[in-house]
């Protein structure tokens, strides 16, 4: 996603907090190959979509997972974390 690279996934987990099913890439159930091979064909065979879906996949990686905005996170988490541990 932050190469511009809209992702085909399932729709297990935490994926579907990341993944807007036809925004930032698809989503399909565990197992739906065929449901998956035709989301790539559709996505590779539309350039101007590919690229609209790429430019938010980028966008969506980066607002959330940036170093510069996970890392204080964490920090933070850490800290509660010996805060209470003490």
């Amino acid at each position: 996603m932050a190469c511009e690279v809209p992702s085909i996934a399932t729709a297990v987990g935490g994926v579907p907090e990341v993944i807007e099913h036809g925004k930032n890439g698809f989503l399909a159930q565990v197992g739906d190959v065929e449901t998956m091979a035709r989301y790539a064909l559709d996505i590779l065979s539309d350039e101007k979509r590919l690229r609209e879906m790429g430019k938010m996949a980028r966008w969506e990686a980066q607002s959330r997972f940036c170093t510069s905005r996970i890392i204080p996170e964490y920090e933070k988490f850490y800290d509660r974390v010996l805060e209470r541990a003490a």
